[in-house]
């Protein structure tokens, strides 16, 4: 069976190797989340973590994102990718699995739950990168934009229903049967991926020099890469100050609802319900929405859109506050998600096949590193300053990185008018 379905009429949804990367993605969200929780829980609960210490625990499972996406990348460009995804979930279920097994024999420390979380991270942020440019692959250049957005809406699902399904069983039977459960899914996406084309396993081809194959090399022209495409060069510079405003204004949003606004628990987490809805909407309906307006009109008018919703957090202030942040989780969740899913897709459209791994590091890195320096930044600040004012910097910052996405340039034209459809005949 071959890789790329562009030339025969199946749909994605009857396509098998596509319709395995969407149950791929639901077992995979669903481990996460299942394991995200009963981790923490366990070092809270069980290992008597303090604050601090269950804060590290969630940095570390970001941290490596952030330091070795660009070394991800350059790796994923140069080994056969379906092998690479079957070892790297392989993986996952064995760093996941030795914390129940460590429980059962009464060795469990938070030493091994910080090298678990770590890895675990190491491993996620590896298996996203191999599989956004395995996807090229898989569906062509025209059904990408379809592709992402389907993904996205089975990445959603997983993370709607995976916290609520890891509550029940860290209620019921304990985090230690949860993390089970978490390797379980963790297998089911292994089983997955084991049954995609062995055509992936074909290296990409590459102009590239000898010099460029190089470690030190492989980095640096992907690097070059991402900033010769001034299309690419921009939406990483906007998504990075999108994701540092918008990392402030969720790192307070709690304790700014909480504590300022008084809002109760149950409303507090009906918000977030309504980002979950709203980002499985927005998936459903990106597809439709880029290819009506374009895809970098999409890009620009989604991420000025997602700039402007958190103003809305300090406008809760104002009165009226759980209707307000129910409206910034609606409009953030629905603009936010397109906004993704059509910078993937152009990103995924710009990049040569044989580069898409390094590229897609660097802008992993990027995107992931100024989410935790923004949640840094705007917890110091509002210490000083109160939320409300950094609220209101932190929506500033997010909304004019989202406008520089409007400011003129030379190849606006050829940028605008770039769609799946005409990558697929380059």
């Amino acid at each position: 069976m071959g890789a790329t379905p562009a030339e025969g009429p199946i749909s994605l949804h009857r396509y098998r190797p596509f319709v395995l990367l969407c149950g791929e993605q639901i077992a995979s969200s669903v481990g996460r989340q299942i394991t995200a929780l009963a981790l923490t829980l366990l070092a809270v609960t069980g290992l008597g973590a303090g604050p601090f210490a269950a804060a590290a625990l969630l940095a570390l499972t970001y941290l490596p994102g952030a330091v070795l996406s660009p070394l991800a990348g350059a790796l994923v460009d140069r080994v056969r990718l379906r092998r690479l995804l079957v070892w790297v979930t392989c993986l996952q279920v064995l760093a996941v699995g030795s914390v129940p097994f460590a429980g059962a024999t009464g060795h469990i420390t938070l030493a091994h739950l910080y090298v678990v979380a770590a890895v675990s991270g190491t491993l996620t942020f590896t298996l996203s990168i191999a599989l956004q440019a395995a996807l090229p692959r898989v569906v062509g250049p025209e059904r990408l934009l379809a592709a992402n957005s389907a993904l996205t809406a089975a990445r959603t699902s997983g993370q709607i229903g995976g916290p609520a399904l890891g509550g029940v069983l860290v209620g019921l039977l304990g985090a230690d049967a949860a993390l089970v459960a978490g390797t379980a899914a963790y297998a089911v996406e292994t089983l997955f991926l084991l049954a995609l084309p062995t055509t992936l396993n074909a290296l990409a081809g590459s102009r590239e020099p000898a010099s460029a194959k190089s470690p030190a090399g492989l980095l640096r022209t992907g690097l070059m890469m991402a900033r010769a495409e001034p299309q690419l060069r921009r939406m990483v510079l906007a998504g990075a100050g999108l994701n540092l405003g918008s990392g402030a204004a969720a790192a307070l949003y709690v304790f700014y609802a909480t504590r300022d606004l008084a809002l109760p628990a149950w409303q507090l987490g009906t918000t977030y319900a309504a980002y979950s809805a709203a980002t499985l909407v927005g998936a459903l309906l990106a597809g439709r929405f880029a290819r009506t307006r374009g895809l970098w009109r999409a890009t620009q008018l989604c991420g000025l859109a997602a700039g402007a919703a958190v103003f809305l957090i300090p406008a809760a202030s104002l009165g009226l506050a759980f209707p307000v942040l129910l409206v910034y989780q609606v409009c953030y969740g629905l603009s936010g998600t397109v906004w993704l899913i059509s910078m993937t897709t152009t990103q995924q459209l710009v990049t040569p096949d044989g580069m898409q791994g390094r590229v897609a590091g660097f802008v992993q890195a990027v995107l992931l590193t100024t989410v935790p320096v923004g949640a840094l930044a705007g917890g110091a600040l509002a210490g000083r300053l109160g939320s409300v004012p950094v609220l209101v910097g932190s929506a500033a910052v997010a909304l004019l990185s989202a406008a520089t996405l409007w400011a003129p340039t030379g190849t606006g034209t050829a940028v605008a008018e770039r769609s799946p459809e005409a990558e697929s005949r380059r």
